[in-house]
């Protein structure tokens, strides 16, 4: 069983940086699919941004383009989401959740959906604020 735990969440004024990490345990995730998904108080969660088993896809976004990164570091069984120039509407609970994909393909815009979603963290909390 897939157990994910997010770090790295804290207080950040607007215009800072935080980088999330997801550490993976009890199964490698050379065979998932991996995206960060946030909520909003009184807001649905959503997806934000997303990676591919292989690391040679990702997907953003448009609120978040060209200021998140993910990226995956497979031999350390973590994922993580680089976020730069945070906004107060980047406030909310970050989620690390993943997919596994038995080998199969997957257009990676799935991985944004909750639906799309085996195994979710507990989540760590982001407030962009002054």
């Amino acid at each position: 069983q897939l157990q994910l735990v997010e770090s790295g969440g804290g207080l950040v004024q607007p215009g800072g940086s935080l980088r999330l990490s997801c550490a993976a345990s009890g199964d490698t995730l050379d065979d998932y699919a991996i995206g960060w998904f946030r909520q909003a108080p009184g807001k649905e969660r959503q997806g934000v941004s997303c990676i591919s088993n292989n690391d040679r896809n990702t997907a953003n976004v448009d609120s978040v383009k060209g200021r998140f990164t993910i990226s995956r570091d497979n031999a350390k069984n973590t994922v993580y989401l680089q976020m730069s120039s945070l906004k107060p509407e980047d406030t909310g609970i970050y989620y690390c959740a993943a997919r596994r994909l038995y080998g199969r393909p997957l257009n990676i815009w799935t991985m944004l959906k909750s639906a799309a979603v085996d195994y979710w963290g507990r989540g760590t909390q982001v407030t962009v604020s002054s």
